[in-house]
């Protein structure tokens, strides 16, 4: 088990892990981190209170990250086929309460129906079923989604992309640092109370890498139209993660 491991391993960190045990162990895979600047004041009115947008050098950024997971599952518990695997595609920005600076989600769509209504109702996270493949097509990897979830606004993404050079960490005061090294998120329950759910992994393998972007309507569903400039692209082959319940703020 991969978790003893990695939580051995915390000096990277902004803060101390929690003091309650972790509740799920994933895996993410071929990920890549798509950033585009955005305008704070397109953003700011998805954001709740007590939370505000986390800018780098005053520029508000918004990303849309598609992977693949794999073995996610409760601690102790042993992975299922057809439920612990599956892609997952997100589109995020950055936030903090004051003190810990954190990831507030837009969508998550993934590819398991079960898996998003548990999602829905225990993280209080904004999940939509779709319909998904990601697949390997010569040296690229092919992203394919569609939102499939009922009454919800259409949202696709097709794309390749492939990984480009050594791993390289991000350095500490980076942007690269400052998109991927997040150690939390943020979410809001219906009854309007903030929650943040803390994470735990290794530093991100970064390399460079290269996409070819044919449909992109992620943001769309959110009124949020993404500059015309080409996105800044990081790849991460793998990443083991291990996950605590959400708690108030």
């Amino acid at each position: 088990m991969f978790a003893n491991r990695i939580l051995s391993q915390q000096n990277h960190r902004p803060w101390l892990i929690p003091d309650a045990p972790w509740v799920m162990s994933q895996i993410w895979l071929d990920l890549l981190f798509m950033h585009w600047p955005v305008t704070a004041a397109d953003l700011a009115p998805f954001i709740p209170e007590p939370l505000s947008l986390d800018l780098y050098e005053g520029q508000a950024w918004i990303g849309v990250i598609p992977f693949r997971m794999e073995h996610v599952k409760p601690r102790a518990t042993p992975s299922i086929p057809g439920l612990s695997f599956f892609p997952e595609l997100n589109v995020r920005t950055y936030v903090t309460d004051g003190k810990k600076a954190g990831v507030w989600f837009f969508s998550l769509d993934a590819a398991q129906a079960l898996a998003v209504k548990i999602a829905r109702r225990w993280f209080h996270l904004p999940y939509f079923q779709a319909r998904m493949k990601q697949s390997q097509q010569g040296s690229f990897i092919r992203y394919d989604s569609h939102r499939t979830h009922s009454g919800e606004h259409p949202a696709d993404l097709q794309m390749i992309y492939r990984a480009r050079g050594s791993v390289q960490p991000a350095q500490t005061g980076s942007l690269e640092h400052w998109l991927c090294e997040r150690y939390c998120l943020y979410a809001q329950a219906p009854n309007k109370q903030v929650l943040r759910g803390e994470i735990h992994h290794l530093p991100w393998p970064l390399q460079a890498a290269e996409a070819d972007i044919y449909l992109n309507t992620m943001t769309l569903a959110h009124g949020i139209k993404l500059p015309e400039q080409a996105p800044l692209i990081h790849f991460a082959k793998k990443l083991e993660v291990v996950v605590w319940a959400p708690e108030k703020i």
